[in-house]
């Protein structure tokens, strides 16, 4: 994969606003993303803060197979968004999850919105046909979790397929989990195999 060439394609239509190619070098900056979602809100089910070398083994699972792009706001990491195997089955390997964190100075500029954008298209060259997002979901929005992520996704096409009820206890609390999916191909026979992304030719 040649990081520049990638760069190049990635170009952004809101000011200060810059994309690249995720490494491990970032990792401190995407754990200092991720964090805040951790500790503060049940955005995400994880309880304990990962270790810089846990987080780092994680991005670079990710980049194996699959895309982790990062967004920057003058030229600092504000955000980023990946993709992962829904199921290790071979069965689903033309499914992928998606995950997205972005920092405070990113929300109502439309960042998420082009970086789903991205993913997107990177994916559909990889031959993946169905996305899917894990959300978490409340019928009561409180100072954890609201439905931000679920309209974000919403208006990006998604829609509910599954609905796990109180399946998810934080901060002495119950929520509701909920699987979003799109198609961004078309699902024929003899599928073509999908493509690793480091032998994509973007």
């Amino acid at each position: 994969m040649d990081t520049d060439k990638t760069n190049s394609l990635f170009t952004s239509t809101i000011p200060h606003v810059t994309y690249r190619l995720a490494s491990t070098d970032d990792t401190a900056e995407l754990l200092r993303v991720y964090e805040p979602y951790i500790k503060n809100t049940a955005v995400t089910y994880e309880y304990e803060i990962p270790t810089i070398e846990e987080f780092a083994s994680r991005i670079a699972d990710v980049l194996e197979k699959f895309p982790y792009i990062v967004v920057l706001i003058d030229g600092r990491i504000s955000g980023y968004a990946y993709a992962h195997a829904f199921h290790p089955r071979a069965a689903y390997s033309w499914c992928a999850e998606l995950s997205i964190y972005l920092s405070g100075d990113c929300h109502g500029m439309g960042i998420g919105r082009e970086l789903y954008g991205i993913m997107e298209k990177i994916l559909k060259k990889q031959n993946i046909l169905n996305l899917y997002s894990c959300v978490a979901y409340t019928e009561v929005e409180d100072e954890y979790l609201t439905q931000a992520s679920v309209h974000f996704h919403e208006h990006m096409g998604f829609t509910t397929c599954a609905h796990l009820h109180k399946c998810g206890y934080k901060f002495n609390r119950w929520y509701d989990m909920v699987y979003m999916e799109k198609t961004i191909g078309e699902h024929v026979e003899n599928m073509p195999a999908v493509i690793p992304f480091p032998e994509l030719d973007l």
